[in-house]
Order: structure tokens, then sequence, then C-alpha cells
């Protein structure tokens, strides 16, 4: 068996039924061979960032474990937020849903699909405080910085 490795996702929605759209994609991940979701943030609401004009989100974050390696994690979270009706638009436009790997243990990804860490994670507080919530003593394997204490520089 593979060793299973510490994951962080976000999830976001502004379409539809924001709050199912999000228990459904949780479900769907927790259901997938190789991965178990271990924790759930709570629900934030949050203004939309960039992107043309459109509804509020729903934002929440997952710790899950997974056996999965990053770019095949990459190809189930599109499987699932196109089986929930997400489709192609606008980059930053409105979605079904949305799931974003944030980090994966400590590895660092870079390649033109992902990028690990969630190059722009350390800025949104959607995604920081529900992280904080669930995990704020991890560590930011790029600045070595704790998610709390990213987290109060931001504000």
């Amino acid at each position: 068996m593979r060793s299973m490795t510490k994951v962080y996702a976000g999830l976001g929605s502004n379409l539809g039924n924001k709050r199912e759209n999000i228990i459904k994609a949780i479900d769907r991940l927790d259901a997938c061979e190789g991965i178990c979701v271990k924790k759930k943030s709570d629900f934030y609401n949050t203004a939309p960032v960039g992107g043309p004009l459109q509804p509020d989100y729903v934002n929440c974050v997952i710790g899950m474990e997974t056996e999965i390696e990053p770019q095949v994690l990459l190809e189930e979270f599109k499987k699932i937020e196109i089986g929930l009706g997400r489709k192609p638009g606008v980059r930053w436009g409105p979605r079904v849903v949305d799931l974003d790997i944030l980090l994966y243990g400590n590895r660092i990804v870079d390649e033109h699909n992902l990028k690990i860490p969630h190059e722009r994670m350390h800025e949104r507080a959607f995604v920081l405080e529900p992280l904080c919530e669930i995990s704020p003593d991890i560590k930011h394997p790029v600045s070595g910085i704790s998610i709390s204490e990213l987290l109060e520089k931001l504000k």
C-alpha cells in the first residue's frame, strides 16, 4: 500500500444551491478510491474576487488523506466539477462548483496546469479563514509560515 498524504482542498460555489453543490462534491471526493475526507470547515459566504459581476460564493476547505498523485487528483477534481454541472466559462467567472488543491503534504508542484501550494492562497481570506479553522498550525511549504500567521498578516 502506498503511503497517505495529507491534502487540503478549497471548494466554492456561487450558482444554484451553493451549499448543496459543495456537500455533493465532498461526498463524491470521499467516495473516490484512495481518498478519505477527514475534516471540513464551516461554510463561509464571500464576495467574488476578480472576474465579471456575479453572485457571492459559499466556500469551505476540507482536509483529506490520499495516495493519489497530484496530477491524477486534479483530474478527479475536474471530473467531479463537470459531473456536478460545471461548464467552461470566463476566468474567475460564476460556477456551480470549483475544487482547488491548496496543499499536498509539503510537496511543491510547479507545472503548467497545477501549482501547489495554490499560488494565491496566501492572498485570499476565503481560503485562509476556513483552512485556519481546521488546521491553523500547518505551515505553507514555501514561506514556512503557519496558516494562522498568514491569515493574521492578511487582516
